[in-house]
């Protein structure tokens, strides 16, 4: 082919037929140009399908990673509130001189709200992964991009405010490390010393003396205060944000 081409240059040369040659050589070079061009599209096509396999992969990962998390936050969002609500019945017992609880009632009031410690642990290793392979370039939502950035400085934020809860629940635990109050009556009236086999005490210690005590009402109270607004501060926006990622997500999975 190239041979061909050649020896037409050559002929029209030889018939010194220049403003031909010079046509036929423009027609050459557009041509090639052409060929260039159309590779060069053949190219850019492949690669944005690669590059689109590539982001539908990450936003499979992404969507089970964030919906995992979502049920986290679900089921934290449960836990904080009740343990809220188990405060705020104590504070109760607190307020109304009246209604003095059983030591079995206080017991658990005490053993439910304050046993656990709360923390979010959302499932972000896709993400974390990404971002430090530089792979998050490859989403193509630049919102969406923004958003999965801005969500690991919101995780930042929700674990100071944890700290700061464990903090006002730790106050209230402390008070059970003195002689004045007993652990051991909680752990029994909750039946957790039957559970792990840990020997009975004869001498049982009330633990509702509490109520009368003006630094545990601070700390009760310091705890619902805080329980509060890692809600409504913390977990209800978080979720917000939770589900808005995962509506930007499952939009672009359908496209």
């Amino acid at each position: 082919m190239i041979r061909f081409f050649r020896k037409i240059r050559l002929n029209l040369l030889s018939e010194k037929k220049f403003t031909k040659y010079l046509l036929y050589a423009l027609g050459e070079i557009i041509l090639v140009v052409i060929g260039i061009l159309i590779a060069l599209a053949i190219n850019n096509a492949n690669q944005n399908r690669i590059n689109k396999n590539y982001e539908h992969t990450y936003l499979l990962g992404l969507e089970q990673e964030f919906e995992t998390s979502r049920m986290k936050l679900k089921e934290l969002i449960a836990v904080n509130k009740s343990n809220a609500n188990n405060s705020r019945k104590i504070l109760q017992y607190i307020t109304y001189k009246n209604e003095t609880p059983t030591e079995v009632v206080f017991s658990n009031l005490l053993y439910n709200t304050f046993s656990n410690d709360i923390a979010f642990n959302p499932n972000n290793s896709l993400l974390n992964e990404m971002i430090n392979s530089g792979n998050l370039k490859n989403l193509s939502n630049t919102e969406l991009r923004r958003q999965l950035t801005n969500w690991l400085f919101t995780m930042e934020d929700i674990s100071r405010q944890e700290k700061e809860l464990s903090v006002q629940r730790e106050k209230v635990l402390d008070m059970f490390r003195t002689d004045k109050s007993s652990l051991r009556t909680i752990l029994e009236q909750t039946s957790v010393y039957d559970q792990i086999g840990l020997p009975k005490s004869e001498n049982e210690i009330s633990n509702l003396h509490l109520l009368n005590s003006t630094e545990f009402e601070n700390n009760i109270l310091m705890f619902i205060f805080t329980s509060y607004a890692t809600e409504r501060a913390h977990y209800i926006p978080t979720m917000q944000d939770l589900e808005s990622i995962l509506h930007l997500i499952r939009k672009e999975i359908k496209e």
